[in-house]
Formats: C-alpha cells, structure tokens, sequence
C-alpha cells in the first residue's frame, strides 16, 4: 500500500467503523465528470489496478448513492470530510486544489462576473457543490443569483457544460480550469477549492481503494495535474478519518 496509509487511517479507524457493509459496495465511483477523475481512473486502468465504473453524480447525490451503498467511492467538493451522511464514519482521499469559474469562448471579453446577466449561461444543478461560487461572486457584485440563472441551461457534468459553450449553445459556462484548459475556452477565476474522494471509513483496507490511492500518490498523476490541468497537487492522496457517528464535535 506504499504511501497510501501514510494519512491519518489507522488499523483502529477501520475495526472501529460500525457502518461496514456486510457486502462489498459496487465497484462504482460517482463524480461530476472533473478532468482529475477521469484522468485518475486512466490511471489505474494503465497500473493494473480493479477496474472502477464512472456514475454521473453532482455533491449532494454522490454522497446520497454513498449513504445507500450504491457506489464505493464518491467525489466531494471542500477539504473536510463531510458531516450531512447521518451513521455513517466517513473517510476522505484529497485529490487537488482546483480553480472553478466562467469559461467562454477566446475573443469574448468577460472581466466582471456581472457580464454574464442577459448571456446565455450554461450551469450545474443547485445541488453542485460549484454553484456556491457562482453565487457568491455574484451577489458580491449586487446581483441576485436568480437574475443571472433566468433561462439558463442545466448541465449534470462539467464536461457537458464546456461542450456547451464550444458547440455555440451558451456563452458562458460555469466550470473548472481544467476543462476550460481541455476545451481550449478562456476563463475567468471565481476561485479555488478543495476537490476530493469521500468513501465509508470502514472501507480503507478494500483492494480497489488501496489501488486508487496509490495511483493518486504517484508521481505521473501529480504531473499530471499540474501539467495538464493547472491543478495544485501537493497534498495529492493524503487522508483524513472523520469522528465515529455519535461522537462529540
């Protein structure tokens, strides 16, 4: 397991989680279609590691299909291990640092998060973790976040929000640097955000998790990041155990 235990989970963490299944969780990760995760999952397939599927899930319903034990592992927005899956030990993979913001086609002046009223904007659902960003810029502005959403196009991922703006179907998009990087689409920063796995705790010591974090802690997928993406890797793979249900906050 190389680096991969070299975080806070511990031997006791595992024995002590009382949310472990009876049965393995289905070899499925959901995420949001983050260019990491993709790149994360070509990875283990190139290293020989389990196979994972891929499910479309935004924040919110990521961690509802993790709360049922539908998929293994999900992505997560933010750098805490997340409290909102009642009884349930949760443990989480931190994958980068990553810029979220306004990508748009090269040519189109957009310096202010305020040009976007009246344009044409492709988005995320509410329940992405994204939207707060979005949000918050533009009420920093006077805006009301209803007024720049009137007539947008919602998008489950953030590849079909890129696709969008590329193909001529919005002006403006809300995603990540790395998509925008992929797209070849100019971007305008909201600001940067923690980006990781979430997984039961009780589940560190599967062979498909210990897999993944070892790709997550290599060396080529860190370039990889940086090079490719413009994403901040240096805490790439550490791990942080949240408290047992019940227990003191």
């Amino acid at each position: 397991m190389r680096g991969y235990c070299r975080g806070r989970a511990t031997e006791a963490d595992r024995a002590e989680a009382p949310e472990r299944a009876d049965e393995p969780a289905s070899p499925l990760l959901a995420a949001n279609g983050d260019v990491l995760v993709d790149a994360l999952l070509a990875g283990g397939r190139d290293q020989g590691a389990p196979l994972l599927g891929h499910v479309q899930a935004d924040h919110a319903s990521g961690l509802e299909l993790l709360r049922r034990g539908a998929v293994l592992v999900t992505g997560c927005h933010g750098g805490e291990v997340p409290s909102s899956v009642p009884d349930v030990r949760l443990a989480r993979i931190h994958l980068a640092e990553r810029e979220v913001g306004l990508v748009f086609r090269r040519g189109m002046r957009l310096r202010r998060v305020s040009g976007l009223v009246g344009r044409r904007l492709a988005t995320r659902p509410p329940t992405a973790g994204i939207r707060a960003h979005l949000d918050r810029a533009l009420r920093d502005e006077g805006i009301e976040p209803e007024q720049a959403y009137a007539g947008a196009s919602l998008h489950p991922s953030h590849a079909e929000v890129a696709m969008a703006v590329v193909r001529g179907d919005a002006e403006i998009g809300l995603t990540s640097r790395g998509w925008a990087i992929r797209a070849g689409l100019a971007f305008l920063a909201l600001g940067s955000e923690a980006y990781g796995l979430v997984l039961r705790a009780g589940g560190l010591g599967d062979p498909r998790l210990v897999a993944l974090g070892e790709v997550a802690q290599s060396a080529a997928f860190r370039r990889k990041l940086r090079a490719d993406f413009g994403y901040d890797a240096r805490r790439t793979g550490e791990i942080r155990v949240g408290k047992a249900p019940g227990a003191e906050r």
